[in-house]
């Protein structure tokens, strides 16, 4: 048997030399062909070429339960085989962040670690210490300095979870009025909080009532796991809205009614938390390509879920971190959530360098890095449940979002302005282009995926930083270039405010390339 990677693409055909490698163990010649057999099984997701010429994605069965993904299935099957070198010195890390010799032998054995997962900073950086809204493992081990020496290490958990909430149409409540007969508001604000109800989940392990919440799992980002752990023990699909804030207290605390430690030398548990409202059954039938699996938590973990009024849950949480969230939601609220919604600024994966492209620059593409950075890419704003796909009309970007595309079934919709040619003969216009997409998604009330340009990107943050709320906002709308990386978005939550928008929360959405 041989192996090999030769396809049509461009690369190949002229300047690449494809190779074909010779498989001579017998173990490996099988899993070959069985993953062969599993790629052509009909319980496996498929392209189906129409007899015009179109695709059509086979996803889920009669019954519509959801088909095998091939790609996804080796990617779960190599992340759990082990990542160390039985061959290497000890001592000695193979790669980035590993290492295999505690700092401090002197500490008890379950202080110990044999390896670092992978920590990449957040934006913004809250409390001093590095930590990160995305994470390689849901356990940073992080070292303790005492006089300026690392004298041990402690577990940092990493979790996320929601506040989830919902507007109850029952409500018939009443309105203060001003003289010329408009709604006062404050009477607006009250009101909102009259039919406003939030949902709480009870835990039988520790008798508690608390947020949705849970730990991230292997490979998984903040958000993601967000919006999974709302979904398994709420049983309400979601998409995110603005962050709100994070907590930690010590893993030993887990349960307990009160919460008063403040060591930081003790492992710990680092939970963050966004807004959260329900998406439409049909909406989340539609993402659940992009976004992965969910499955209801068992009743040993979650046994009663209840939506309740805001009053009413700030009596019935029993920890007092998760009534600090709550006060960080009704601020939220307050500056008007509500009404808000997403835009996410996309910038386009990583391209053919121009300097070896000879075609034009409308037609120049992304590179295999490019594409996994499109492919990672997905499965974050999935998380925001994007219901309009926006792109610029060049290729690059085109292939970044067309993914979404086919993973949703939403179509893909072309911007003429938001080129590199367009901007620079009209950058006016091109904001003017960028700035209808926020007014609609405010109408629309729901969320949109923008792709675009570096130089474009520059311009456009120009103008967003004017329609910030506030001005450290404004900061992380970076004035220099790039801007933003390849392969990235920002998740921009704007608000009505008179004839334009306000933006009151910016993310960073960087995906985890494997």
């Amino acid at each position: 048997m041989w192996i090999g990677s030769a396809d049509l693409m461009h690369r190949n055909l002229d300047r690449r030399v494809e190779a074909l490698v010779r498989v001579t163990a017998p173990e490996q010649i099988d899993e070959l062909i069985r993953y062969v057999d599993l790629q052509m099984s009909d319980s496996t997701a498929s392209w189906h070429m129409q007899p015009d010429g179109t695709y059509i994605h086979h996803s889920r069965d009669d019954e519509g339960r959801p088909l095998v993904d091939s790609q996804e299935y080796l990617i779960r099957k190599h992340q759990r085989r082990p990542r160390t070198n039985k061959h290497q010195v000890p001592g000695r890390g193979a790669g980035k962040g590993i290492r295999h010799e505690p700092r401090a032998p002197h500490l008890p054995q379950d202080k110990r670690r044999t390896r670092y997962s992978r920590c990449i900073s957040r934006w913004p950086t809250r409390k001093g210490r590095p930590s990160s809204l995305q994470t390689r493992n849901n356990v940073v081990m992080q070292p303790v300095r005492h006089n300026g020496r690392v004298s041990g290490e402690v577990k940092i958990v990493e979790a996320a979870g929601a506040v989830l909430y919902r507007r109850n149409t029952d409500f018939q409540g009443w309105l203060k009025f001003s003289d010329d007969g408009r709604q006062t508001s404050a009477a607006s604000r009250l009101a909102d909080f009259d039919t406003l109800e939030v949902c709480i989940v009870h835990r039988p392990k520790y008798d508690d009532w608390s947020w949705p919440k849970g730990k991230l799992e292997l490979n998984e980002t903040h958000r993601h796991a967000a919006v999974r752990e709302v979904s398994e023990e709420t049983g309400v699909p979601v998409a995110l809205g603005p962050f709100l804030g994070e907590i930690e207290y010590p893993l030993a605390e887990e349960g307990k009614k009160t919460r008063r430690s403040k060591d930081r030398t003790v492992d710990t548990k680092h939970i963050l938390f966004w807004m959260a409202r329900p998406i439409d059954p049909e909406d989340a039938v539609r993402r659940a390509d992009a976004f992965g699996p969910v499955h209801r938590a068992d009743v040993g973990e979650i046994d009663s879920v209840m939506w309740v009024s805001v009053q009413r849950a700030r009596r019935m949480l029993t920890h007092s971190t998760d009534r600090d969230i709550l006060a960080l939601f009704v601020d939220r609220v307050e500056e008007g959530a509500l009404d808000g919604d997403m835009l996410l600024l996309v910038r386009h994966g990583k391209a053919e360098p121009r300097k070896q492209w000879t075609g034009t620059d409308d037609k120049r593409p992304i590179t295999p890095r490019g594409a996994s950075m499109a492919y990672s890419l997905d499965r974050e704003l999935a998380c925001y449940n994007p219901t309009r796909l926006i792109t610029s009309p060049w290729l690059r970007c085109q292939q970044t979002i067309q993914m979404l595309s086919w993973q949703t079934g939403l179509p893909l919709h072309t911007a003429e302005p938001l080129t590199e040619d367009a901007f620079a003969a009209d950058p006016e216009a091109a904001w003017q282009c960028f700035h209808k997409e926020l007014k609609n998604t405010l109408q629309r009330h729901s969320a949109t995926a923008v792709c675009m340009h570096r130089p474009v990107i520059g311009g456009i943050f120009g103008h967003l930083r004017e329609l910030c709320a506030t001005k450290s906002l404004m900061k992380r709308l970076i004035p220099s270039s790039p801007y933003m990386p390849t392969g990235t978005a920002i998740a921009l939550f704007v608000v009505p405010c008179g004839d334009t928008v306000s933006i009151i929360d910016i993310q960073k959405v960087t995906p985890l390339v494997y």
